[in-house]
């Protein structure tokens, strides 16, 4: 049957800015899918506790005063979101999430600024997974295909109708309809279990940042280095 019939978690977030290790949840959704199809659903909106700056707002339209007004303390959403992602994980449901390295590195993040357990603690000290991240394997089976990357882009590449891009739950539902769609393209990627699946993303996030970095250094720009670690980054300071 293939894991993209199978039930899969969209997630995504919206935040305060583009660097995951200083950057804050706005808003988040967790969207229970299947054969492409939306069942359950959660979404949070968080109080950052910094000021959303006015090119996230543009984005996101999340304004300061309606976080202030309606969100929830960021620790509570934080740990919430994680919850729920772990109870997938530990039953082995595949999380889909576009540019996975970006929202679970902020969501880590932010769950050590709040001195909450990591997502690795809340898993008994194994590394979050099965991830599913359409923007990690779309550059890898069409590797030489011109034009952006970003999830606007891909998901019309592949036919995948984006109602409201920057909405957490449109974004999440997206990636997960994009999942499923790559894979009905690409036998290959089909075929591989969840697990497998996982552990090619991990090579082949490595290989296209050491690919880009060996570009950009060619370019001229030396000193440039390009983080390959997926799905997950953690602080230097922080154990692993």
């Amino acid at each position: 049957m293939g894991w993209h019939r199978e039930l899969l978690i969209g997630f995504d977030l919206e935040t305060t800015g583009t660097d995951p290790s200083e950057a804050r949840i706005v808003t988040g959704a967790v969207i229970e899918v299947r054969d492409g199809q939306p069942m359950g659903h959660r979404q949070w909106l968080a109080d950052p506790g910094v000021e959303i700056p006015a090119d996230a707002v543009a984005v996101h339209g999340i304004s300061n005063e309606r976080a202030a007004a309606e969100g929830c303390p960021a620790d509570e959403v934080a740990d919430a979101i994680a919850d729920v992602l772990v109870t997938y994980w530990k039953t082995g449901v595949p999380v889909v999430a576009y540019n996975a390295a970006f929202d679970l590195s902020l969501l880590s993040a932010e769950l050590r600024r709040h001195g909450l357990p990591s997502l690795r603690d809340r898993l008994g000290g194994i590394d979050p997974a099965p991830v599913i991240d359409p923007y990690t394997i779309d550059r890898a089976v069409d590797r030489y295909r011109r034009g952006k990357r970003n999830l606007e882009a891909v998901c019309q590449e592949y036919g995948i109708t984006l109602d409201a891009a920057h909405d957490a739950s449109a974004d999440a539902l997206a990636a997960a309809r994009l999942a499923c769609a790559i894979a009905v393209r690409h036998a290959k990627v089909a075929a591989l279990g969840p697990a497998e699946l996982h552990r090619r993303q991990i090579e082949w996030y490595a290989e296209w940042a050491a690919d880009f970095q060996s570009f950009l250094r060619r370019k001229g720009e030396t000193d440039a280095v390009i983080d390959g670690i997926w799905p997950l980054r953690e602080p230097a300071d922080e154990p692993v």
